[in-house]
């Protein structure tokens, strides 16, 4: 329902209620520029909303003090112009009662009887009379009505005017009011809003500056912690590869760039594989690469043995590592780390000792000597090599735990009372190769000499005697027969019916025996090491020699005392004549027979010239 242009839901003008602008105005909140906080906002919000409730209660108000003064002078003019009307309606008065009067008689005579009588009053004029000067009140009381009402009408349009400037200015002035008011109070909720948003952002530059501050704080740890992380990176006798969780690299420290052949900003964000390049060192297939399988399950992997890395630049190296995952706080794989080392020189080594032992085994397998090892400590045999078991007759599995006296009787110390350590010999006497000789007992009961050095050494904390044993008896015979067979080379090497000259292999004489001496007249130490028998030689006839054997052998031999040997040297045969020159210059034919000496390996080693004089 509609009330003097009220609205009755809302209480505003329905100009106002119809007008969309009217309403934007009324009810949209003033626009904020800046909002930092919702509580803040809020607030304004409510403020706003009670400005303009409250604005619009007043211009309400005013409105219906504007229609309420207009239905007071309206009402006033009506009753004012039903006074004038009412005056000139009393002077009509008496002239309607006169004619009702007369009508009354008129009519009271007709039903008595008296209709000429009645027809007289009606005839005489008087009521006549009494309606003109009726119906000339009535025009005037019209007449002046109409005059009245418009000369009202025009007073009330003035005075409407009058009122309705008055209405406009004092709506203008509430609406001035109003408006101030509501301004004052925008300014107000305005500085309140400064002075929350002031106060918030206090509070939020307060709390700004203590969280750069633990920022701060975080990032120097953070610097610390980088920077120890890195010198240990860097000073890490490992190689050190780190990926992301798509097995991209994210860091190789130097060593791994050392061995890897890829710098970091030459490695960064490429596949693992392509940088971590290995294969197994006996196929020389692509060996798997632990980080896939890390990345995939989480768990710790690790290389398999004779993995060869292959650096960027062809290199290889031995190597063995292991690869862990790298979790974030979640728990969640998110890379992997993957530490190696280059094992190339302890591969070599522990292929040195592997080759080394070998060869160790294959010597005490194959060498002639008898090794045994026998512990400090009641003298038990621990092992022995195949020579021992040659020599005395019994297995090795035999000879484990017997006593050393069992196989060597003058070693029983309740008997002789000579222990170990009486056979082992002095540092001096191992480094000459001295040794001492004992008498071993064979299974079979047969005694034969030997030779032992002894030598002590600590293993596992235990003490134990190794002992080199050597069967002497076959020497011993064979030292008997050069004893003898000696004697008569001594004979045959001293006698003075022929000389005897050894050379070594560039022909200087180590050997001038006394038949030399009394053909050459030198003395032995006038000649050995210090000439050979080319110095005396007839020259012209070593040179003449020396021509002689080249267009034989289709050879050339120089003159010297290669012309004395050569045949020989090639396994010829030679006996020559030749003349020896004495050392007081006089000279004698000799016939000469050489002998090239040769060693084990065939190897010759120096020669032997016997010469006969013959003259």
């Amino acid at each position: 329902m509609h009330n003097h242009g009220i609205h009755t839901s809302t209480g505003l003008p329905i100009a106002l209620k119809k007008s969309p602008r009217a309403q934007k105005i009324c009810m949209s909140p003033p626009v904020l520029y800046h909002r930092p906080h919702a509580g803040t906002a809020s607030r304004s919000g409510t403020n706003m909303k009670a400005v303009y409730k409250n604005t619009g209660w007043l211009v309400s108000v005013l409105v219906f003090l504007m229609l309420g003064l207009t239905l007071v002078f309206w009402t006033f003019g009506q009753i004012e112009e039903a006074a004038s009307e009412r005056a000139n309606l009393d002077a009509v008065a008496p002239l309607l009662k006169a004619k009702l009067a007369e009508l009354a008689q008129a009519i009271e005579l007709h039903r008595q009887g008296g209709q000429d009588a009645a027809a007289r009053i009606v005839s005489n004029g008087e009521g006549k009379r009494l309606m003109d000067a009726t119906r000339f009140e009535i025009g005037s009381v019209v007449q002046l009505a109409e005059t009245a009402r418009a000369q009202h009408d025009a007073d009330f349009q003035a005075r409407m005017r009058q009122l309705f400037s008055i209405i406009v200015g004092i709506g203008f002035v509430a609406l001035l009011v109003g408006l101030t008011l509501a301004y004052w109070v925008y300014r107000a909720a305005q500085q309140r809003i400064k002075d929350a948003v002031h106060l918030e952002t206090q509070k939020s530059l307060a709390q700004q500056e203590a969280a750069n501050q633990q920022l701060q704080l975080a990032n120097v740890t953070l610097r610390e912690n980088e920077a120890k992380l890195t010198v240990t990176l860097n000073s890490i006798g490992d190689a050190v590869i780190t990926t992301d969780h798509l097995a991209q690299i994210t860091l190789l420290n130097p060593i791994a760039q050392h061995l890897t052949g890829w710098t970091q900003a030459q490695a960064f964000g490429r596949p693992v594989d392509e940088v971590f390049h290995i294969i197994h060192k006996e196929t020389r297939h692509l060996a798997l690469i632990p980080v896939m399988e890390t990345l995939a399950n989480g768990t710790i992997q690790g290389l398999a043995n004779h993995t060869v890395l292959i650096a960027r630049d062809g290199r290889t190296f031995d190597i063995a590592d292991s690869c862990a995952p790298i979790r974030g706080l979640d728990e969640e794989v998110i890379g992997a780390v993957l530490v190696f080392r280059n094992v190339t020189d302890e591969y070599a080594v522990q292929q040195t000792l592997r080759d080394s032992s070998a060869l160790v085994q294959a010597i005490l397998n194959t060498v002639v000597d008898g090794i045994i090892t026998v512990h400090a400590h009641g003298g038990i045999v621990e092992t022995v090599n195949p020579a021992v078991e040659h020599m005395f007759g019994y297995t090795a599995e035999e000879l484990s735990g017997l006593r050393l006296s069992q196989l060597i009787p003058e070693l029983d110390q309740n008997h002789l009372n000579l222990p170990l350590d009486y056979y082992s010999a002095s540092n001096e006497a191992q480094a000459s190769g001295l040794s001492r000789e004992v008498m071993g007992r064979r299974k079979d009961g047969s005694s034969f000499a030997l030779e032992i050095a002894v030598s002590e050494m600590t293993q596992g904390g235990q003490r134990f005697f190794t002992g080199i044993l050597r069967d002497i008896s076959t020497r011993r015979l064979a030292e008997e027969t050069l004893i003898k067979a000696g004697a008569l080379q001594k004979a045959i090497f001293d006698s003075a019916n022929f000389s005897s000259i050894a050379t070594d292999a560039k022909g200087v004489i180590q050997i001038f025996n006394v038949g030399a001496e009394r053909m050459l007249g030198y003395a032995a130490a006038d000649v050995m090491n210090q000439i050979t028998p080319a110095d005396i030689s007839d020259p012209q006839e070593v040179i003449a020699r020396a021509k002689t054997l080249s267009a034989e052998l289709n050879t050339p031999i120089t003159p010297g005392f290669e012309a004395l040997v050569f045949k020989a040297s090639r396994g010829i045969e030679d006996i020559y004549e030749l003349t020896y020159v004495r050392k007081d210059g006089s000279r004698f034919p000799a016939v000469v027979s050489v002998t090239a000496l040769r060693d084990d390996d065939n190897a010759i080693i120096g020669y032997l010239l016997i010469g006969t004089d013959n003259t």
